[in-house]
């Protein structure tokens, strides 16, 4: 019987307007256009319903508008929303977009102070016929290859231990410029930048690879940018554009450039020299197995929304009809307070996996720890287990049981402790 599997490969531009906000939050907008935002998406196609791949340069996808973007890709490939695997990269210039957090937004006037609605839709539905377009031109799949390489002095953990023997989770992005900070060790971290390929037969159709690190340098500038993690895409592309080069973030909401990276241009291009690198080294050492089927599994995961008394419905309504306080705080409310609503109606979280025999594809929510990684890498320690971040994003941070025990706390944490038992219990579900 002949092979049935072929892939189908696309791109997008998805670049935020000026004057449009960027990580949800940040004081300065869109001032200029440094990189063009990208969507690099593939769809698996066999005998079985297709499965579709999309990694987004935007910070969030979130709530009603992560449903949106597999509602609308799922209807033009002709699958279902939870074969649509949704990532975004998490650059911090670039947008967050929660349909329900602008919604509450807009009836207290506060239209667009999230994200554009009209430019949203119109992104879902490009990339959309970009992906249905791409099917005519589908290609064989005979082989898939797995290749890793470590990546040096790139990420660092943000957990340290001060002097006085306090842990700390402050080692942000662009820490470097502190020496207490530089000098910490790396931490807990993922060293391995992980490609998983495929083939027709001697030629390479697409790479995906994937590292676990917040892909920042700096940000908060006006500068719409890719940064480094795209900045290392687009040099590989530029190597062989035969190949579909796509980079997706690992499991890193704990994990920064923070010990290498002082903020500055020079450090940006030299992060995307060493995750170039990766990339290159773990090209070189692929291996490929003939593949002839593709299985898809997918669970759910209820993760436990905060209970303090901030994190109630009423608080929060009156956080965002409150006009005394500055625009920041009232978006954080909305998004707080679409994200609650979402847990109230009892909308789980899907936790997917790509079973491609010998490797497996596992896209978590949210900023889930580089525990959470490292632990789908335990549960199959005979496969090779490409761990992607930032799925559904509303949870925020997802810390593991050790960090809430260190009393991890930030405003990006909407989820409580517990969290560990229940991705456990479905990665080994569906691993």
């Amino acid at each position: 019987m002949a092979n049935q599997l072929r892939v189908a490969r696309f791109s997008i531009d998805v670049t935020i307007p000026l004057g449009h906000r960027c990580m949800g939050l940040l004081p300065t907008k869109s001032k200029k256009i440094v990189d063009p935002l990208q969507t690099h998406g593939i769809v698996l196609l066999s005998d079985d319903d297709p499965i579709v791949i999309v990694a987004v340069d935007w910070c969030e996808i979130r709530n009603e508008s992560y449903e949106r973007w597999r509602e609308v890709i799922a209807k033009a490939v002709g699958t279902e929303p939870v074969r649509v695997l949704v990532s975004s990269l998490h650059q911090h210039d670039a947008p967050v977009v929660d349909g329900g957090a602008e919604n509450l937004l807009n009836r207290v006037g506060l239209n667009g102070e999230l994200f554009d609605f009209a430019f949203h839709e119109d992104c879902v539905q490009r990339v959309a016929a970009a992906a249905k377009e791409s099917l005519e031109d589908a290609q064989p799949v005979t082989h898939v290859g797995q290749g890793k390489a470590k990546v040096e002095k790139v990420a660092s953990n943000r957990r340290v231990v001060n002097a006085d023997g306090r842990v700390s989770f402050s080692r942000g992005s662009s820490s470097g410029r502190n020496p207490a900070m530089a000098e910490a060790p790396d931490g807990l971290i993922d060293p391995w930048l992980r490609t998983i390929s495929f083939w027709n037969d001697d030629q390479a159709l697409v790479a995906l690879h994937s590292y676990a690190t917040h892909p920042m340098s700096y940000y908060g500038r006006g500068g719409v940018t890719y940064d480094f993690v795209g900045m290392a895409r687009e040099r590989r592309r530029r190597d062989d554009q035969k190949v579909h080069q796509i980079y997706l973030s690992g499991c890193s909401g704990d994990v920064t450039a923070g010990r290498y990276n002082d903020g500055s241009q020079a450090s940006r291009e030299l992060l995307a020299h060493r995750i170039y690198e990766g990339m290159s080294a773990a090209w070189e050492a692929t291996k490929k197995q003939p593949i002839d089927e593709i299985k898809f599994r997918s669970t759910t995961i209820d993760l436990p929304f905060r209970t303090e008394d901030r994190f109630t419905a009423g608080y929060l309504l009156n956080r965002i009809e409150d006009d005394s306080i500055e625009i920041r705080q009232r978006i954080h409310a909305a998004m707080t307070l679409s994200s609650r609503q979402r847990v109230v109606s009892g909308k789980p979280i899907d936790l997917p996996v790509v079973d491609l025999g010998e490797a497996r594809i596992v896209l978590f929510p949210g900023e889930a720890f580089v525990g959470y990684q490292l632990l789908a890498q335990e549960l199959k320690p005979d496969v090779f287990v490409q761990a992607i971040g930032y799925g559904e994003c509303w949870p925020g941070y997802i810390p593991t049981d050790s960090c809430f025990e260190d009393k991890f706390e930030d405003t990006w944490l909407w989820v409580g402790p517990g969290c560990e038992t229940r991705i456990r219990e479905a990665l080994t579900k569906v691993l």
